[in-house]
């Protein structure tokens, strides 16, 4: 590595909507308040959006692919940031490590289970930051969720369920294929590869374990054009509780709905909307006969969900990012969570593919440590 302690230099692979819109516009409002990063370098395949990276990062040294800006830059380097789609993730963070680099990837890590364990076991190996961009855990609002389960208010979460409309697939950028997440062989899958390990990674937090088995029943309401899912349900078991998941392209709204419920009370969101429900015995022998009643809260908790690049919640992302470097934490847990949401798409896929039949998953994976984590000694 090459950066001081303090500044983090970094080179963004792929310059479409999430970096453009997401990724390069926080790293630029972070340069200016932290000074920590500094994206040196951008590469894309489409000329078109090459010519536009220099109008957001004049200095910016621009290349037409991957290969050539790791040979060019390699040296002057600490980390990638992988924002291609899917299918290329895994060959570009292979060859990252090989470099020496740490590797920020978007979602999902990669398209197959062979894929990502080939990924954890290089970074392991190179001793070089595999994370994803799980940004979801960021948003204010899940972070109150967070905050009120560790309350204690509404006790032992015991079931979960995730809901996530969209009333179409994301789009990509005019300049090139606007619509690669709808082919599989760009995307890997349709909205359960595209969605599902933001609904999965939050239900491992909620539920505090992870599922031993996944049932799942999907659809493609339009097969002649697409091929891939845009309707997928699915039910994980998991030894603390259930969860429930439902992703749609093709609902009426933009929006999602969690709930959490507990022991002693329960947790609704939607978007922003907060509402906190915990129940206050009152000595009656049951709920009829007003034994229990509900104290209710609501708030409004900005999250800013209709922003579909969601620039504010990537600096709490890359707080975690530059801890991870700093503690040697080459395959920790949100890596091995982002496998386990691989495992838990693909093993959906089965199941669906099998008139729902419930497929198992694997309770320890090979880079859990004992003490769950693989930080240098």
């Amino acid at each position: 590595m090459v950066a001081s302690q303090n500044k983090l230099r970094g080179a963004v692979i792929g310059f479409g909507f999430i970096s453009g819109k997401g990724h390069i516009p926080a790293y630029l409002e972070r340069a200016k308040s932290a000074a920590d990063v500094e994206i040196v370098a951008v590469a894309d395949i489409c000329e078109a959006r090459r010519n536009l990276i220099q109008e957001v990062l004049p200095k910016a040294r621009v290349y037409a692919d991957y290969e050539a800006l790791l040979k060019a830059e390699s040296g002057n380097l600490d980390f990638v940031d992988i924002s291609t789609p899917p299918c290329d993730h895994a060959k570009i963070a292979h060859a990252a490590f090989d470099r020496g680099l740490h590797v920020l990837c978007e979602k999902p890590l990669t398209t197959t289970l062979d894929e990502a364990k080939a990924l954890l076991d290089h970074a392991q190996k190179a001793k070089r930051v595999l994370f994803p961009a799980h940004n979801y855990k960021h948003a204010p609002v899940v972070k109150a969720i967070r905050e009120i389960i560790d309350s204690g208010r509404i006790g032992k979460v015991r079931s979960l369920t995730l809901n996530t409309y969209r009333n179409t697939h994301a789009k990509g950028v005019n300049e090139w294929k606007t619509h690669w997440r709808r082919e599989k062989k760009f995307s890997g899958g349709g909205i359960a590869m595209d969605h599902g390990s933001h609904t999965f990674y939050l239900t491992f937090d909620w539920l505090a374990s992870y599922p031993t088995a996944v049932t799942a029943k999907m659809t493609n309401l339009e097969p002649g054009r697409y091929d891939t899912e845009d309707n997928f349900t699915a039910v994980l078991t998991f030894p603390t509780g259930m969860a429930h998941a439902h992703l749609t392209w093709t609902a009426g709204v933009r929006k999602v709905i969690y709930t959490v419920q507990g022991e002693r009370g329960a947790i609704t969101v939607d978007d922003d909307d907060l509402q906190l429900a915990v129940m206050e015995a009152t000595g009656g022998p049951d709920v009829a006969q007003g034994a229990v009643k509900w104290n209710v809260e609501k708030r409004v908790i900005h999250s800013h969900w209709m922003d579909a690049s969601h620039v504010s919640w990537f600096n709490s992302l890359f707080d975690q990012f530059r801890g991870a470097i700093a503690q040697g934490d080459w395959v920790g847990k949100e890596a091995r969570e982002a496998y386990r949401c691989i495992e838990i798409i693909t093993q959906a896929y089965k199941s669906a593919g099998e008139g729902c039949r419930e497929m198992p998953l694997t309770p320890v994976l090979p880079w859990d440590n004992r003490d769950g984590s693989n930080k240098k000694a």
